[in-house]
């Protein structure tokens, strides 16, 4: 049995990992239609029944995927929730920031792109829906406001625009949005 056969049977979460971040590379050069078992067994080094043991579908895999970078969000946003001095309209600051230019999937990264299969896969969509309701729900006493949804949903609008029009940068009115939505979220109702 080779050396990093071995070591990989004793490591399970770096293999899990190797896995998601190959299929995630490909992802971002060919498109969620661009990962296949096949493909991100090999560029791991591992076989299809190594990605099987983790992931048992290739959906799973996505759906994997999609989780992975759903907790790389909840990491942003929280960590901006806890820096933020004013409780009132903390997540949608952090919401609108992460939208607009987060590391996990703002405007300019690869993600952005990526996540556009949220809107035409079921299972991720429920995934997203599941994760906005939790996070609405934890943060309503801070973030219930209508105007608070309004600024959100303008995020999201802003969003799916930047991702449709095949921009590649923020531009200066892209920026001005943003901050006229961080502002917003300073405003009593």
């Amino acid at each position: 049995m080779p050396a990093s056969a071995y070591s990989r049977a004793k490591q399970p979460e770096q293999v899990r990992r190797a896995l998601l971040d190959h299929a995630a590379a490909i992802a971002m050069d060919h498109g969620v239609s661009g990962i296949t078992v096949q493909a991100v067994a090999a560029a791991a080094g591992v076989t299809k029944g190594g990605l099987f043991h983790h992931f048992g579908s290739k959906q799973a895999l996505i759906e994997g995927l999609f989780a992975d970078l759903l907790a790389r969000v909840d990491a942003e946003i929280d960590a901006a929730i806890e820096a933020d001095p004013k409780p009132r309209g903390s997540f949608t600051r952090a919401y609108v920031n992460a939208v607009f230019t987060g590391k996990a999937f703002g405007f300019t990264t690869p993600w952005a792109a990526l996540s556009m299969v949220v809107v035409t896969d079921p299972s991720l969509r429920r995934l997203w829906n599941d994760w906005m309701k939790a996070r609405l729900k934890r943060h309503r006493a801070t973030d219930g406001t209508p105007e608070l949804h309004v600024v959100r949903l303008a995020a999201d609008g802003a969003w799916l625009s930047y991702v449709t029009t095949g921009q590649t940068r923020m531009n200066a009115e892209l920026r001005a949005v943003h901050g006229r939505l961080i502002a917003q979220t300073y405003r009593r109702e």
